[in-house]
């Protein structure tokens, strides 16, 4: 990649550029779009945390010194909470972003950080079956394919099938290069 990824957290204008991009399906995309909701959750949050907290986050993804999009991570359990936590992350790139190795840089950036600053095991990530370019991107940043989640995400009026990736500490340096 020749341009420098880099995460940073959420500016007050990172908010305008989310609530343009990320407000309908043209700039989710077909795999993240929930319908509409408002902004004031997120706006209320950030006044209260800058949307940085023990219990997860948001970060933005920029290049060049750009916003480009946002990386997230929040805790998921397999069991009781005090023995089975682990850390989901979540993307979103601005579709000009698409394509170019943006979001693979990105979730190697987020998996470091996560590992180098708390103290994870597991890292894990979903993707809808069809979503075949954030499969590769997973994989490449070094995430490993564990299987189907089937029926799991109600979206666009059906229950649709995801693939769960994880990596795991030992792993963290396991990605391909971007």
């Amino acid at each position: 990649m020749s341009t420098e990824i880099t995460l940073r957290p959420v500016t007050a204008d990172d908010l305008d550029l989310f609530e343009r991009e990320f407000s309908g399906p043209e700039g989710t995309g077909p795999y993240q779009w929930f319908g509409f909701g408002s902004p004031a959750g997120l706006r209320r949050e950030f006044a209260d945390t800058g949307l940085l907290r023990p219990d997860g986050g948001v970060l933005c993804v920029a290049e060049a010194g750009r916003t480009v999009g946002r990386v997230e991570w929040f805790a998921s359990t397999w069991g009781r909470p005090a023995t089975s936590t682990c850390w989901t992350l979540a993307i979103g790139l601005v579709p000009a972003a698409h394509g170019r190795g943006i979001g693979t840089h990105a979730q190697r950036l987020l998996a470091e950080y996560l590992f180098d600053h708390t103290r994870a095991e597991r890292l894990q990530a979903w993707t809808d079956c069809a979503n075949l370019a954030e499969q590769r991107a997973l994989e490449k940043a070094g995430f490993v394919k564990e299987g189907v989640l089937r029926s799991a995400q109600w979206r666009a009026g059906q229950w649709h099938d995801q693939v769960i990736y994880s990596m795991l500490r030992a792993e963290r340096s396991g990605g391909a290069s971007a």
